[in-house]
């Protein structure tokens, strides 16, 4: 990094704790430090702090507390809901989900085939969405679940669940939404969405990392995937994180109070960022439709150019963005979102996700627009032939 300055547009990726958040945490590891499943005193403050908690991210997604299920993360979610479905429904053998799915999803899906069960995997279109025709005609007798998230990670397009979930509904089939990248960007009623589950991630609220939890519907069958002690009602075995839980909790809390005021503000952002781009770098694309889409997230895509090259020399004007998922970052494949969409692999290889927040700016994207161009340009200057070292080598040693 060639400066102090840091400008982060990886909030899909995570978020930065709120000191307000922090704050709240606090208590948990200092005063408030006894298991909460004992039955002395010492256990009551952080039984209490839990149901508190569970209170606060009910309220973010318009659920009854006693219908969430704190887990580790959206991963385990995902999967706790999928594998609840089939272990409910032995004789039930084929699952649905889309081909842009967060890994969770994809490679749970292909676990399970190796298993013996059959697995659908949606197709999108050019702009990244999903024809509600094909999941009318991809439901099976044998259907245990379907499961599609609301928001993509990398586009930021966004399904429509509640039109999904009544699909399913109609044909007497769970159905399960990873809503990890809608949290705080997007107003959420589990209600109106008719979903049977429904996953979230406390790290992409300006929580910590290591905490989620499953929206369980009532009446709907559901099987721990995780087996222990009696723990989350008996739904989820395992020492509750409470510190976490907590910073959850307050994080949901911010996240309802500023949601209208933030997606706003976001969205300008966004467009400003998004637009100064396409009209700044020739031969740059949007890939993913207009809207629908999360108000904070675009993806961009340089013909020709590798997206680890550009991401380097971000790097060292302090800009943190990605080329993907957090949970794919290192691999040499191509985005399997962008394949699926029928990006030309010249162009998902140079794609690039940015993803803002609550503490970007104007400046933070003005900076971006600064420095991109030149960067692109010179990339663009440099022999294709190169390996990516010694290309970046020759670009560093011209300055």
């Amino acid at each position: 990094m060639s400066n102090e300055r840091l400008v982060y547009l990886d909030n899909n990726a995570t978020t930065r704790v709120a000191p307000e958040v922090v704050e709240a945490m606090l208590p948990c590891l200092t005063e408030h430090w006894g298991n909460p499943s004992s039955a002395y005193g010492l256990a009551n403050a952080p039984a209490r702090m839990i149901e508190t908690a569970r209170e606060q991210v009910a309220a973010l997604i318009g659920a009854d507390p006693r219908h969430i299920v704190f887990t580790s993360c959206g991963t385990e979610s995902n999967n706790a809901a999928i594998q609840s479905a089939i272990l409910c429904h032995p004789t039930k053998r084929h699952v649905i989900t889309s081909a842009v799915e967060h890994s969770a999803n994809i490679k749970f899906c292909q676990q399970l085939e190796k298993r013996g069960y059959e697995a659908t995997f949606l197709p999108v279109d050019l702009d990244g969405g999903i024809d509600l025709c094909d999941l009318q005609a991809a439901i099976r007798p044998d259907t245990a679940i379907v499961s599609i998230m609301w928001a993509n990670n990398e586009t930021g397009v966004l399904f429509p669940v509640e039109e999904l979930a009544a699909i399913c509904r109609s044909h007497g089939v769970l159905f399960h939404t990873d809503a990890v990248q809608a949290a705080g960007k997007l107003a959420i009623d589990v209600q109106k969405l008719g979903v049977d589950f429904l996953s979230l991630s406390a790290h992409k609220l300006r929580a910590p990392k290591g905490i989620g939890l499953l929206y369980v519907k009532p009446n709907a069958p559901f099987q721990p995937y995780i087996i222990g002690g009696g723990q989350e009602r008996s739904q989820r075995g395992g020492t509750e994180n409470v510190a976490n839980i907590v910073a959850f909790g307050k994080a949901a809390e911010l996240a309802l109070g500023h949601i209208n005021d933030e997606n706003t503000r976001m969205r300008a952002l966004r467009d400003r960022l998004e637009q100064g781009i396409l009209q700044t770098i020739r031969g740059s694309v949007r890939n993913g439709g207009g809207e629908p889409r999360l108000p904070n997230t675009t993806n961009i895509g340089f013909d020709g150019i590798e997206a680890e090259a550009i991401l380097l020399l971000l790097d060292r004007e302090g800009i943190c963005a990605s080329s993907g998922s957090a949970c794919t970052t290192g691999s040499i494949e191509p985005s399997h979102v962008l394949q699926a969409m029928s990006v030309p692999l010249s162009r998902s290889k140079g794609s690039l996700r940015f993803s803002l927040g609550h503490d970007n700016t104007e400046a933070d994207v003005d900076w971006l627009l600064e420095k991109l161009p030149a960067i692109i340009s010179r990339l663009h200057d440099a022999s294709p032939d190169d390996p990516l070292g010694q290309a970046e080598e020759r670009l560093a040693s011209a300055g």
